[in-house]
């Protein structure tokens, strides 16, 4: 929150009114007249119950959650769900091999027979959502009045299982502002998903990893699958006499297009923000945790990138594990860079001068509990980032670990044959690159009191020598518990530096006072009659804005659009992630420019991937994908002017569907 914004704060709660700009994740359910106004004011042409209804169809309705990782939307009676490409990776990834690369190829089923089952998908549908506060507040004194543990797993559950129960719908309990209030959102759940198509990789993620969180970006982000229920139109496990599903609601796709200033809401399942985190926790991120990960990420990635570079049998193993890599890590480095360019940390000190005034005493036990457990946090970082997430062979020391508590039973078989199965899925190479680095760098960052007693061993033997050291330990085949290298993983566990952290914590943890923090924060804006939405939390969401250019430097100006020109401006026959296909580059060159990528103001996070950009009306124009590099302060704070929600043009997507992918059926379907 910067001073300009501050400003607007006062003067909105001096008006009265509620929040500021278009900043705000804003719950489905709880649409205050204030909000309507301020969207209407915007260009909204609907109204709250057209967006929300328990009672009656509404847009929630054709709104999903995929497995809660991304958002989708329903665009046909026959239960056609469009999302992103980057939320099918996985599962076109699953579906590749040798024989045929889909990722590299693109998917196109032609006919329902075509549609492949991905097994352990779920879609989920909001039915409504329930203020249980005072239920989950009464059901916490019951248990402390009887002696009892209360913790929120615990309340969680007796609370979900009630609420199964009684509604026969999936419950999900959600706690906003740290324990302020407490909802229940019930779902409806299908489990018969099928993919129908998705573009290669050199249109759905064109520019890769290089204009990921940049702009302008031209990918055609964007997949599709279908719902499958039993025949009595019910959720149903897959069954080959299972139909398509009849949705309650789908989108209409308007194909008008847009102009800057015109309106835009998204409506999904953005996954975590921290706003309330206080300017401490936003301190030690900047300059502690996130500095960590992200060299040891960012080194892990260039390892990985130059072998898939160089070889396209190990792309086609680690695509997969490099995509879902550099997504994170990007995004942490964004997210320093920007706490550091828009004074994140400094806002937040000048609120909390301002609201938290009269309480000083936890604003000081927080700094002094974050100054004690600094270096503990640095030794449980370096430990993460190098010996779980720096080489997949760690998941094998793990696995071949956890069979030791049971050698002789069958889930050491089972433990066994996954073994045989991810070492199948390396490449040696690349891991021992891996494991050279990340050794190094754990040894020589972790403090010598933390490292276990035959990593003790081995630094006493060899110093700083750590191409000798990596000689004793390095083998180029599948480990067993009689190596070196396994005894370096499995020599000290997590738990043990999670632990050195606790000690130092006491009873009143960094977590707890962080609860304090928000449930204080949201208190002191409460008495000020600031209206205020939750942290995001995989719960559905509505924001709205503006379709918009900006400025991300002094003297740049930045177009609201994109157009399939910069694609052909930015092809590179060298260059995996600028490569085109020579029909589609011919296609683009006869078409001239199209609308490609825009820009809006919606303040949007991971979640909201594949959320559906509607118009005033409540109609698809787009897609949310990303966000700009300036965004990536929005975890902690939304910053006026440079927040930016990146999405691909439904235009763009029909003409792909039309000329490239010849999916007439597809389009008739969805009425075009």
């Amino acid at each position: 929150m910067n001073s300009k914004r501050i400003v607007i704060l006062l003067a909105a709660v001096l008006s009265g009114t509620a929040a500021f700009a278009d900043e705000g994740m804003w719950m489905v359910n709880a649409i205050s007249r204030a909000l309507q106004q301020n969207m209407e004011a915007r260009g909204l042409k609907l109204q709250a119950g057209e967006i929300y209804n328990e009672d009656a169809v509404s847009l929630k309705d054709a709104i999903l959650s995929l497995d809660f990782g991304c958002s989708g939307s329903i665009i046909s009676d026959e239960g056609l769900v469009i999302t992103n490409h980057h939320c099918a990776y996985s599962d076109v990834f699953n579906l590749s091999n040798a024989e045929h690369d889909y990722l590299e190829e693109g998917f196109w089923a032609m006919n329902r027979a075509q549609e492949v089952r991905i097994p352990g998908k779920s879609i989920y549908f909001l039915k409504r959502v329930l203020d249980v506060t005072d239920e989950v507040n009464a059901l916490k004194e019951e248990y402390k009045a009887a002696g009892q543990p209360f913790g929120m797993r615990k309340v969680s559950w007796i609370m979900e299982k009630r609420y199964n129960e009684s509604t026969g719908l999936d419950a999900s309990l959600s706690s906003m502002w740290a324990g302020s209030k407490y909802y229940m959102a019930l779902y409806e759940v299908y489990k018969d998903i099928r993919l129908v198509a998705a573009p290669p990789v050199s249109i759905s993620a064109f520019g890769g990893d290089i204009d990921n969180w940049e702009w302008p970006q031209q990918k055609c982000d964007f997949a599709l699958y279908r719902i499958y229920t039993g025949p009595d139109g019910k959720p149903a496990d897959y069954s080959e006499d299972n139909i398509p599903m009849k949705p309650l609601r789908k989108l209409k796709i308007c194909t008008d297009g847009l102009k800057e200033g015109d309106f835009t809401m998204v409506m999904g399942y953005p996954g975590r923000t921290d706003r309330y985190a206080s300017s401490v926790k936003v301190d030690y991120q900047t300059y502690v945790s996130l500095p960590i990960s992200n060299e040891v990420r960012g080194k892990c990635m260039s390892i990985i990138k130059s072998w898939m570079d160089a070889d396209p049998a190990v792309r086609l193993k680690y695509s997969d594990y490099f995509f879902s890599l550099s997504n994170v890590q990007e995004l942490y480095e964004g997210e320093v860079q920007c706490y550091k360019r828009f004074a994140v940390a400094d806002a937040k000190r000048r609120e909390e001068a301002e609201m938290m005034a009269g309480h000083k005493d936890l604003l000081d036990e927080i700094a002094a509990k974050y100054a004690a457990v600094d270096a503990a946090e640095r030794n449980l970082t370096w430990y993460r980032e190098t010996m779980i997430r720096g080489t997949k062979l760690s998941w094998i020391a793990l696995r071949l670990h956890s069979m030791q508590r049971y050698p002789d039973d069958k889930r050491a078989e089972e433990s066994r044959k996954q073994i045989e199965k991810m070492f199948g899925e390396l490449d040696m190479r690349v891991e021992k690159e891996l494991f050279r680095y990340c050794m190094e760098m754990y040894m020589t960052h972790v403090d010598d009191s933390r490292l276990g007693p035959y990593q003790k061993e081995l630094k006493s033997r060899y110093g700083d020598d750590y191409d000798s050291m990596f000689s004793e330990l390095w083998v180029d085949r599948l480990m067993t518990v009689d190596d070196g290298i396994y005894r370096f993983f499995s020599d000290v566990q997590i738990l043990e530096f999670n632990q050195a952290v606790s000690a130092i914590e006491g009873d009143r943890s960094i977590t707890t006072l962080g609860g304090e923090y928000t449930r204080t924060l949201y208190a002191e804006r409460e008495k000020r009659g600031i209206v205020q939405y939750p942290d995001a939390n995989s719960t559905m969401r509505l924001t709205y804005g503006v379709v918009g250019g900006y400025s991300p430097r002094d003297g740049i100006l930045c177009s609201w659009q994109s157009t399939t020109t910069g694609i052909l401006q930015k092809y590179s026959p060298t260059d995996h992630d600028f490569y085109l296909k020579p029909d589609w580059k011919t296609m683009l060159e006869q078409a001239g420019p199209l609308p490609a990528n825009f820009l809006t103001d919606n303040d949007i996070t991971g979640g909201n991937s594949g959320s559906p950009v509607m118009n005033a009306r409540g109609e698809l124009v787009g897609l949310a994908f990303d966000g700009n590099k300036e965004s990536l302060a929005s975890d902690a704070a939304f910053v006026d002017g440079y927040n930016k929600c990146v999405c691909v043009d439904i235009r763009y997507v029909l003409w792909t569907l039309k000329n490239y992918a010849h999916m007439d059926a597809i389009l008739t379907e969805i009425g075009l």
